[in-house]
């Protein structure tokens, strides 16, 4: 495993494990790596010290991998760790919803299914709902999704 201190082009400054630099390489070149503060992809290395060990083939505990959760990794509810790509995914995700639907918040089952039965006007919306909401939505043949709701990518 090899950690690189990344920036991307807005400044950001956070860390990433990879297996080794040919892996890194790869993720950069083909776009896959992104800021876990703004979701920018234009992912660079950043100047860090190298790390010097005693031991040849072991790395100080200092400098290995972490065993909780990866900087700037979301863990949404269920305890799933999701890669910075996703978390990127899932915050273009939520603005598209912000954007273009209306909060419901806790009244969202009764919207979405007044809606179904064109009682109320016909609109995107989003909101909380129970997992009892959930099934009493697909007894009545209404289909919600449910998605990760990644903090902000400006916040």
């Amino acid at each position: 495993m090899i950690c690189y201190r990344l920036r991307c082009a807005r400044g950001h400054e956070f860390e990433g494990w990879y297996r080794d630099s040919a892996t890194f390489a790869q993720l950069q070149t083909g776009g896959f790596l992104s800021c876990p503060e703004c979701g920018d992809a234009d992912v660079q290395q950043a100047l860090m010290a190298p790390a010097i060990t005693k031991n040849r083939g072991k790395m100080s505990p200092a400098r290995q991998p972490p065993a909780a959760l990866p900087e700037g990794a979301a863990e949404p509810p269920g305890g799933t760790v999701l890669p910075d790509q996703m978390v990127a995914t899932f915050q273009k995700i939520r603005q598209a919803v912000e954007a273009r639907c209306e909060n419901v918040g806790d009244s969202f089952a009764e919207e979405a299914l007044r809606i179904h039965h064109k009682e109320a006007p016909e609109r995107g919306i989003y909101g909380q709902a129970s997992v009892e909401d959930r099934s009493m939505l697909a007894e009545e043949g209404v289909d919600v999704l449910s998605i990760p709701w990644v903090r902000r990518a400006d916040g």
